[in-house]
């Protein structure tokens, strides 16, 4: 396991002083880039190898958004790979212990010079250590789209969108779904499905249904195909 602490910045709240969902997210992949950079299998390590890693779903659950000023624990750990496929826990603590966040995400090591999934590599693999899975409820990393859904104004993939990896950074994704919340609705469950990279340049047309207390949204190209399927759910 690997952990840092941190204390939430005045930048990272909403409106009413809350952590925002997608600076839980940030904490998280700082926390695992962290970890990489650690064990000198980061950015620089993977560029020489050519191979990246990409996120193919989240499942995020908040039981509480910690406060402006307040002190907390990030922690992440690698629980399994298979094949090109990398199974990660991540949680976010009081200073007690107490979780505030938890998190489970399904990775995958893409071969850059082929421009598709490879193997993990062995040296990336072995210098993990593995920890049990996190003790949550484990849905699908597929998220199942609703026969009708409302489109939404276009708009453009921009420059702060995009990461080092030159495709729209994870957590982006997330902050374009929050657009479509009614207003008062509070994200208690967060899950994400990407199907394929966004690029500087790129048009998302957004279509959005809400079931209940269960808003989907599909961040998709212009034949109506997701680069990414966001599912939020409000606080039962």
């Amino acid at each position: 396991m690997y952990s840092f602490n941190g204390r939430v910045r005045y930048s990272e709240v909403d409106r009413e002083g809350f952590l925002t969902l997608a600076s839980i997210l940030d904490y998280f992949q700082d926390c695992s880039s962290f970890q990489s950079e650690e064990l000198q299998v980061g950015i620089e390590f993977l560029a020489e190898k050519q191979v990246a890693w990409v996120l193919s779903s989240w499942q995020v659950e908040v039981k509480r958004y910690p406060v402006h000023g307040e002190k907390i624990i990030v922690s992440t750990w690698p629980y399994d790979f298979n094949g090109f496929f990398g199974y990660r826990n991540f949680t976010m603590a009081q200073e007690d212990g107490g979780i505030l966040a938890f998190a489970n995400s399904v990775w995958v090591q893409l071969d850059l010079q082929k421009g598709r999934p490879g193997r993990i590599l062995p040296e990336i693999a072995e210098v993990y250590q593995k920890s049990p899975k996190f003790p949550m409820e484990y849905d699908s990393r597929k998220i199942r789209l609703p026969e009708e859904m409302k489109p939404e104004k276009s708009f453009s993939v921009h420059k702060y969108h995009i990461d080092t990896n030159q495709h729209v950074n994870n957590g982006k994704y997330i902050s374009m779904a929050q657009e479509y919340l009614p207003e008062g609705f509070k994200i208690g469950k967060m899950r994400a499905e990407y199907r394929k990279a966004a690029v500087y340049g790129d048009v998302i047309y957004p279509f959005v249904q809400q079931e209940g207390k269960r808003i989907v949204v599909n961040l998709a190209d212009e034949k109506e195909k997701p680069y990414a399927v966001v599912e939020l759910e409000e606080y039962q």
